[in-house]
C-alpha cells in the first residue's frame, strides 16, 4: 500500500482482505471493514455508501498502523479498543481477556436463579463484564467483584461506569479479602487451559491476552480445586455457585461440586453444544 496511488475505500478493504488473509487472519475483509471504520469515524453504512471516497494521507496512515498490529496478530478487539457482550460496550484492553459471547450462557443462567434484590460475588472481574451485566439486569440486586490484577481492576471500575453499573470492586485474590462475608450467589470465569495446551492456542490468545487468566494449572482445574471447597463458607442458605468450565471437563467439576455439599448440580452448554458452565446450590 503505497502513498503514490489513489487509494479509494474499496480499494483499500481489497488489498488489506488479501494481506490479512495471507498473514493467516480468518474473516480477512470483515476485519478490515471494521477497521476502515474506526479509521474514518464511520458505520458499516457509511462504509459502503463511501466506496469510491479517496483516502486522505492522515487517513491512510491511521488504517496503515491498525493493519500492521493485526497482521501480527494482535486481536481486533485490542485494537478498536472495545468488544460487545451481553448487549452492553466494554473497553479491553491487553490486561484483560477479550469477553467472549459464550460467556454468556453464564450470565444467563445467573439471572435465571438469583433473586431479583440479590448479592452476588463474581471471583476473577476481568474486563468486569459479568459482574456489569448481571448489576444492569439485576437493578435492584448488589453486586461485588474480586480482582487480583490492578490494572484489570482499573479496567472493570471504567467499564462499570461507561454503563451505568454500580459495583462495589474488591482488590484481591479469590476470598482472602471477604471473611465474613455470605452472598446469594457466586460466579467466576476462572483460567481453565490446561499449562500444556497453552502453546497451542491461536496466536490471538497466546501472545496478547494475560497469561494468568488463562493458565489453569496442569490439568486446567487448579482454581476450582481453590473456589468450589470456599464457597459454601459465602454462601448464604439455599445459594448457588456457577463457574465457567472448558472443553471436557464437566464431569471433573461436578464432581468437585457434589464432595463440597452441592445439590442440585446442573451443566449448560453454550451455542455450539459444548458443556460450558457447572452450577449447583447449597443448603
Amino acid at each position: 500500500m503505497t502513498d503514490k496511488e489513489t487509494w479509494t475505500t474499496l480499494k483499500v478493504l481489497n488489498w488489506t482482505k488479501g494481506y490479512l488473509a495471507e498473514k493467516g487472519v480468518e474473516n480477512a475483509r470483515l476485519e478490515a471493514e471494521w477497521m476502515l471504520c474506526e479509521s474514518l469515524g464511520l458505520d458499516r453504512v457509511g462504509l459502503y455508501l463511501n466506496f469510491d471516497k479517496p483516502l486522505s494521507e492522515g487517513e491512510l496512515a491511521t488504517f496503515r498502523a491498525m493493519v500492521a498490529r493485526r497482521a501480527k496478530r494482535e486481536p481486533l478487539q485490542y485494537i478498536l479498543g472495545s468488544q460487545e457482550f451481553c448487549g452492553l460496550d466494554f473497553v479491553v484492553s491487553p490486561d484483560v481477556l477479550i469477553p467472549r459471547h459464550d460467556t454468556e450462557v453464564l450470565v444467563a443462567e445467573a439471572l435465571k436463579r438469583v433473586p431479583a434484590d440479590g448479592s452476588i460475588l463474581d471471583i476473577g472481574l476481568g474486563s468486569g463484564c459479568i459482574a456489569v451485566a448481571l448489576a444492569k439486569a439485576l437493578q435492584r440486586g448488589r453486586v461485588c467483584g474480586v480482582e487480583c490484577s490492578p490494572a484489570a481492576l482499573a479496567v472493570a471500575r471504567e467499564n462499570a461506569a461507561r454503563n451505568g453499573a454500580e459495583l462495589e470492586l474488591v482488590a484481591g485474590s479469590l476470598f482472602e479479602q471477604l471473611d465474613g462475608r455470605r452472598f446469594d450467589m457466586i460466579v467466576s470465569n476462572p483460567p481453565y487451559i490446561p499449562t500444556a495446551d497453552l502453546s497451542a492456542l491461536e496466536p490471538e490468545v497466546r501472545d496478547f491476552e494475560p497469561m494468568g487468566a488463562l493458565d489453569g494449572g496442569a490439568d486446567g482445574l487448579a482454581f476450582y480445586r481453590s473456589i468450589i471447597p470456599a464457597a459454601p463458607g459465602h454462601l448464604n442458605r439455599g445459594g448457588w455457585l456457577l463457574v465457567e468450565i472448558g472443553i471436557g471437563q464437566g464431569e471433573a467439576v461436578r464432581g468437585l461440586f457434589a464432595g463440597c455439599g452441592f445439590t442440585q448440580i446442573f451443566t449448560q452448554q453454550d451455542p455450539a453444544g459444548i458443556e460450558r458452565v457447572v452450577g449447583g446450590q447449597i443448603h
